[in-house]
């Protein structure tokens, strides 16, 4: 008996070991994948490879016909760009083409690839300003065609527009969540930024071509980068009232100011100093005033008004009646 207890708690330290050392693999595992906040990876230099390439590789892209005229303007940049990477790029405007290669003095393998994303961006009518941003190391790209998801051409073209918004609106709330340059045009929609972004662009992307509202998704992605989205439903509601009675209470000041302004006394002119000449018209307006006064005194006694003497005639004064 007392062999088999010595077993068992041997087995069950065994477990824990056991249950330990798994859980240990698991934070490790959990530690190697996430990145470090400020950590950045180190540019790959000539000297991780001073033997160069051993062959050549090159690829190439059909650019529409009204892209030529802007890519004939921006091509001395482009091939500026590709140059300091060692990358040779080559503009056919008859057959209406664009191609990148590699050189004898080209170190970096990945360099033909960040290349080759570069001339499709181009060709997709992305600005050259936006698209020589993916020949950085922490830029991707993705093109998203999305002409085939949707077959009737009505239903494309509002759903084409519910992505964009009024007046882009929509467009500009999804590139802000994600850190993403994003272009509609045409049947694919152009994606630049990095790798996390991307993979929230596409989402939304085929989601709205599959009727669901981009606004949905922009909700969700509000609310994690708040951190809203992990709040109980209790603490939810929280917030909301405290942002509510925060409103209630703006509205309450703004309708007692504009009650108080009905009470606000205007203010008065200065009194103006009297002139001379207006002192003199008072004065004989009071005169006026005076004599009208008399008369009507007369007129209610019944004394006859005074007969003015009438003009002498033949040079004879007629004595006045008494």
């Amino acid at each position: 008996m007392a062999a088999l207890g010595e077993k068992s708690v041997r087995e069950k330290e065994k477990e824990k070991n056991n249950k330990q050392s798994k859980e240990k693999q698991k934070t490790d595992e959990s530690e190697l994948l996430t990145v470090p906040d400020g950590w950045k990876e180190p540019q790959f230099m000539k000297e991780d490879n001073p033997r160069g390439l051993l062959e050549e590789s090159s690829f190439a892209t059909l650019f529409p016909k009204y892209r030529e005229a802007y890519l004939k303007e921006c091509w001395p940049l482009v091939q500026k760009a590709l140059g300091e990477i060692f990358i040779n790029a080559t503009l056919d405007l008859i057959e209406g083409s664009i191609t990148v290669s590699t050189t004898k003095k080209t170190f970096d393998p990945y360099a033909i690839i960040r290349a080759r994303d570069l001339i499709k961006l181009l060709a997709r009518s992305v600005p050259f300003e936006q698209a020589v941003r993916i020949l950085q190391d922490d830029m991707a790209c993705d093109i998203i065609k999305i002409g085939t998801l949707v077959r009737n051409r009505e239903r494309f073209v509002k759903r084409r527009q519910r992505l964009i918004g009024p007046k882009g609106s929509t467009l500009k709330a999804l590139e802000l969540l994600t850190n993403c340059y994003v272009l509609v045009q045409g049947n694919t929609v152009s994606a630049l930024g990095p790798y996390s972004g991307l993979k929230e662009v596409r989402k939304v992307v085929l989601d709205t071509m599959k009727n669901i509202h981009p606004i949905y998704n922009i909700k969700v992605d509000r609310e994690l980068a708040s951190g809203e989205f992990f709040l109980r439903e209790s603490e939810k509601r929280r917030r909301k009232m405290k942002e509510i009675k925060v409103k209630q209470a703006e509205a309450l000041s703004r309708k007692q100011e504009e009650r108080k302004k009905a009470f606000i006394p205007p203010k008065e002119k200065p009194a103006e100093k009297k002139t001379k000449k207006a002192s003199t018209e008072d004065k004989l307006d009071i005169q006026a005033i005076k004599e009208k006064v008399k008369k009507a005194k007369n007129k209610k006694l019944g004394a006859p008004p005074p007969k003015p003497a009438a003009p002498p005639a033949d040079g004879k004064k007629k004595k006045s009646r008494s």
